[in-house]
């Protein structure tokens, strides 16, 4: 068990609205009460650190089973806490589907260090025809339901699936892009897109899937995540049915956040993505929506896929980017240091916004609370060496950048 004294660390706490430096002790794996006695402890001096509660990620492939070259549970457990996480939600398009309690049992079988919380499939095999037992799902550790990749395009179904999961407790997580709209296109209209002759990727794809959504949670009551939103109309959809105080969530992506299309530098399959990376001001509404509080959670979209596989170019690659640990340096870069968001508010988002999703306790430094923290270095300057990732794949388009802020400890 950790025991620990961290000596003058700006504790930051979004579930009190705690923004202070203090001293933080540790003892036996519980934070402590103030002012308890730590003489007996090992001692950090945590000057200039932001302890915060540990990061939670709502949308993380570990490929596992199926594709361990890419990642597995351990290669990617290895890569949060290194990212500053101490609990991830696994997607369940690994291969087979996690559609079986036999899957779940497995993806919790592992002693790792962090907390994983399995995503069950909506439909069996994921192939969008039939509804999986979601009861029996959520029985064995569930803790929600996605065909994450695809989008359960069947409205009857996905209204079952919905009414289904409101009754379990559980949030439906949905990949919102309707097929028939996105076709076979891989990105949105912008110079490359062009110099490379690219089929593209049409806002409406996204707009079109969200809007269906929202009217099934409007029909349902259940607690609905919009995956890796990347579009203005979409946010607009997004704070619509948020102000008719329906429970409808977004998740704002490290790279939708920092990238857009017009920033992609060429044939580079390290760019691609799904959804793709919108326009200029795609990424502007995101980020106002971050701020104003109708994207209440970050998530990384963690996508590993091996070199060979991102290295014949845009159009061959298999759609997504790792992003686990470059998630702190990222959005730090993007919401603190070029939209002056207060720490505490970008914190939340890595936290409390995404333990509210799940219908979980809020992370906290609170006394009592078990110590599941990070320190961050917001001074650090860093730069992004994919070859020394924890993470078994390189698939990222922030290779070489400069970052701010990083995760120097995690402690679970």
């Amino acid at each position: 068990m950790t025991n620990l004294l961290l000596k003058n660390a700006r504790c930051i706490d979004p579930a009190r609205g705690v923004d202070a430096v203090t001293d933080l002790v540790i003892r036996d794996g519980v934070i402590q009460p103030d002012g308890s006695d730590a003489s007996d402890l090992p001692v950090k001096d945590a000057s200039g650190l932001i302890a915060a509660p540990g990061f939670w990620d709502t949308h993380v492939h570990f490929r596992d089973p199926g594709n361990p070259a890419a990642e597995t549970r351990r290669s990617g457990a290895r890569a949060a806490a290194a990212g500053g996480f101490t609990h991830v939600v696994t997607m369940p398009n690994t291969t087979p589907p996690g559609d079986s309690p036999e899957w779940l049992r497995e993806q919790l079988a592992d002693a790792l260090p962090v907390t994983l919380h399995p995503a069950a499939c909506v439909t069996r095999g994921r192939a969008g025809r039939a509804l999986a037992d979601l009861e029996a799902l959520a029985r064995h550790g569930a803790a929600a339901f996605t065909d994450d990749g695809a989008m359960v395009a069947d409205d009857a179904l996905m209204r079952e699936a919905m009414r289904r999961a409101k009754t379990l407790g559980k949030p439906i997580l949905d990949h919102a892009v309707a097929p028939a709209t996105a076709a076979d296109g891989v990105i949105r209209d912008c110079p490359a897109a062009r110099a490379l002759g690219l089929p593209l990727f049409p806002p409406e794809a996204e707009t079109r899937a969200i809007a269906r959504d929202i009217r099934l949670c409007r029909e349902t009551g259940c607690t609905l995540l919009i995956q890796h939103i990347s579009t203005a109309g979409g946010v607009e959809l997004i704070r619509a049915a948020r102000a008719e105080g329906l429970p409808v969530f977004a998740e704002a992506s490290p790279h939708h956040l920092a990238l857009a299309a017009e920033d992609i530098p060429g044939d580079d399959g390290n760019w691609r993505m799904n959804p793709p990376l919108g326009t200029r001001a795609d990424r502007a509404a995101i980020r106002a929506a971050v701020l104003d509080g109708t994207i209440t959670l970050f998530a990384t979209d963690h996508a590993p896929h091996p070199p060979a596989a991102k290295s014949s170019g845009f159009l061959a690659a298999p759609f997504g980017v790792i992003g686990l640990e470059t998630a702190v340096g990222v959005t730090w870069q993007a919401m603190v240091c070029e939209e002056r968001m207060a720490p505490l508010d970008w914190l939340a988002r890595w936290t409390t916004g995404p333990a509210a999703v799940l219908g979980l306790p809020p992370p906290t430094l609170a006394p009592g609370a078990r110590a599941d923290l990070v320190l961050i270095d917001p001074d650090a300057r860093w730069v992004v060496t994919p070859a020394a990732f924890q993470s078994l794949s390189r698939n990222t388009p922030f290779a070489a950048l400069t970052l701010p802020a990083r995760s120097v400890r995690t402690i679970r």
